[in-house]
């Protein structure tokens, strides 16, 4: 039986079992997919909003030539702390289920990859999974078609197309600026009456500048409500139109999972989207089961970062060894 067992290997998950190490425990970390899977999908050439250093973990200094780290100098860092401090990561592993048994330990249920069941046991169980499974879904006719897609990785592939970028934060902002500058027709949908206040300062002016000249159709307080194999059909102050397209990105953010968690009798708030936990200690209802990072978050998954969520680990090993 493991002492401890972390579900998730991101950041926080990684956080977690770097702050555990240092207390003489040795966690194992089970994994559905890679490393940092969540980095590994975001966009090739992304840079960072942090600066490094609200990027460390397990106090190993992050250091970068640049103000703002790239995705690749991210995903280098957060593998490097993992390999070079030993930490027992089981990847390609999904765990189904989590339930506590009468004799109070946790009882993992696991599936590998190849649909291979097990099972795994603990004493303590730490829930570290992100949300970049579970996009927010539109809901509409159309959605399924291949031409739609909820992430964005980079622009090339886009090259000479009509594209809908639906969405109006960062990822949105900066996909379609992208793929303007390989020679996509670009328009963006939003619902919102106005720029959204969480665009990057020094992103801002560079778009209205292209939307100004006409370069990028922005579309306020609209929507998409179909999509069809050559076109889409918006919605835009009441009025239905419809576009010339050849690709749809639904940037339109992501949600946790809380099925695992409410399974293992974890109990929600009165909002039915976030964990009720001590935020000193980072326990759930359920005795030895913790959260940490995004899993701690509500229904707006941007509620925690990984220079936030990143914190949660030192609490939670803390409390652990307190408790032994």
């Amino acid at each position: 039986m493991e002492q401890v067992i972390i579900i998730g290997a991101g950041p926080c998950g990684l956080s977690a079992a770097l702050e555990l190490q240092k207390l003489g425990i040795e966690p194992l970390i089970i994994e559905k997919h890679c490393l940092v899977h969540s980095i590994s999908l975001y966009p090739t050439y992304m840079t960072f909003f942090s600066t490094p250093e609200l990027l460390e973990i397990g106090g190993i200094p992050f250091t970068s030539p640049n103000d703002k780290p790239t995705r690749l100098e991210a995903m280098n860092y957060y593998r490097n702390a993992a390999l070079r401090n030993n930490v027992r990561v089981q990847s390609y592993t999904e765990v189904t289920s989590i339930r506590k048994t009468d004799a109070g330990h946790f009882d993992l249920s696991l599936t590998d990859r190849f649909g291979k069941q097990a099972s795994a046991q603990a004493r303590y169980v730490i829930v570290a999974t992100g949300y970049f499974d579970h996009p927010n879904l539109l809901g509409i006719p159309g959605e399924d078609l291949s031409k739609v897609t909820h992430y964005y990785r980079e622009a090339h592939p886009y090259s000479c197309t009509k594209v809908a970028v639906i969405g109006g934060n960062n990822s949105a902002i900066d996909a379609a600026m992208d793929l303007l500058r390989v020679g996509a027709d670009v328009t963006v949908v939003y619902r919102g009456d106005a720029y959204s206040p969480n665009i990057k300062p020094w992103v801002l002016p560079l778009f209205e500048s292209m939307v100004n000249k006409g370069r990028i159709r922005m579309m306020f307080r609209s929507q998409v409500v179909r999509v069809d194999e050559r076109s889409i059909t918006v919605v835009e102050d009441g009025e239905e139109q419809v576009l010339d397209n050849d690709f749809v990105l639904a940037l339109t953010g992501f949600r946790p999972d809380r099925g695992m968690l409410t399974e293992a009798g974890a109990e929600l708030d009165e909002s039915q989207t976030l964990p009720v936990y001590n935020p000193e200690t980072m326990e759930t209802t359920v005795p030895r089961l913790f959260i940490a990072g995004v899993a701690a978050s509500g229904s707006n998954a941007n509620e925690v970062f990984i220079e936030t969520g990143r914190l949660h680990g030192g609490l939670i090993a803390k409390h652990i060894v307190s408790s032994l």
